[in-house]
């Protein structure tokens, strides 16, 4: 299978209820697309209460309601984007997802593997559901679940359960440094993994990432990628608590090295970029922004220009 190039962008997240059906919402969808992105992310967070709990409680607040995805699954789907519906779940304590852990084997009165996945199956499935109502061209199903990952017979099934409602492409998203830890990538149709790797690293990670994914013969992107533009992120760009100055120079020069990395892995089929908000700050205010939107940053203007560069060349064939 030929994955046409994704030049993406992630949005909207967390998903905070009451953000998404808004002006605000509308322009920051608008603004995106004008950075040649073709494919977006629309990802949104529900919560369990922390590592340990096994209900994850989709409907309630803050998670978005069903009316304000549908909204924003239409809203870009009218602007021409292929979507990637990401529901995500997260820990209400703060406690990172990719620790969310249970015993190996079943111990009467402990919190267990087969009651979270349950409570995750009801959680998946829903937005599955909406996913193929909507036409929505991939579905994925977990995010940077490191600790569940070794789960393979609960993965597999999951993913068998979501076929039986979702007819697009199904992918899961492991986290940095994962790629090669995962077993069941034979049971999505596309692999995808979070490319926070230091900006001298690429070149070595790609190598070790077309190794361990090449056996499947499955298209593969980055479902998350990016820095902020705050000075030490090149280095550490998945940390978003690190202490530093704003700096739209180094996000700019880590996108370029990234990008000119991965231009010379023709495996390599895209980006989801992280991150766009639903609601932006002001241009007045980019300067002093330090997270991972590169909205009026120097660095988009380097995404406009990479993701334009590949999109044509795929209108005329690569």
């Amino acid at each position: 299978m030929t994955l046409p190039y994704i030049a993406g962008m992630t949005w909207g997240w967390t998903g905070v209820r009451g953000t998404w059906k808004t002006p605000e919402a509308d322009f920051s969808m608008s603004e995106m697309v004008k950075l040649g992105v073709n494919w977006t992310a629309i990802a949104f967070s529900a919560y369990q209460d922390h590592p340990q709990a096994t209900e994850v409680k989709f409907r309630e607040d803050p998670t978005v309601t069903d009316e304000e995805v549908l909204y924003s699954i239409k809203k870009a789907q009218s602007m021409g984007l292929k979507i990637v519906l990401k529901p995500v779940v997260n820990c209400t304590n703060g406690v990172w997802r990719a620790h969310i852990n249970f015993f190996d084997m079943e111990v009467p009165g402990e919190p267990s593997w087969g009651e979270w996945f349950a409570s995750y199956r009801e959680f998946i499935l829903h937005y599955a559901k909406m996913a193929e109502e909507t036409g929505c061209e991939m579905f994925c199903v977990g995010c940077e679940m490191v600790q569940t990952d070794r789960r393979e017979q609960e993965w597999r099934q999951l993913i068998a359960d979501v076929r039986k409602v979702y007819s697009g492409l199904i992918t899961y998203n492991c986290d940095k440094y994962q790629e090669d830890h995962v077993k069941w990538w034979d049971a999505v149709d596309v692999i995808s993994s979070s490319g926070y790797y230091p900006a001298e690293d690429w070149e070595e990670q790609l190598d070790r990432i077309d190794a361990a994914v090449s056996p499947y013969n499955k298209p593969f992107f980055f479902m998350e990628a990016g820095c902020p533009s705050r000075e030490g992120s090149a280095k550490r760009p998945n940390d978003w608590n690190l202490v530093g100055a704003p700096s739209e120079k180094e996000q700019d020069e880590y996108y370029k090295a990234m990008f000119g990395a991965c231009e010379k892995r023709d495996w390599v089929r895209g980006f989801m970029l992280w991150d766009w908000p639903a609601k932006l700050y002001g241009k007045n205010e980019a300067a002093a922004n330090d997270d991972y939107c590169m909205y009026a940053k120097q660095a988009e203007a380097t995404v406009t220009s990479y993701y334009v560069s590949k999109t044509a060349l795929q209108e005329v064939g690569e």
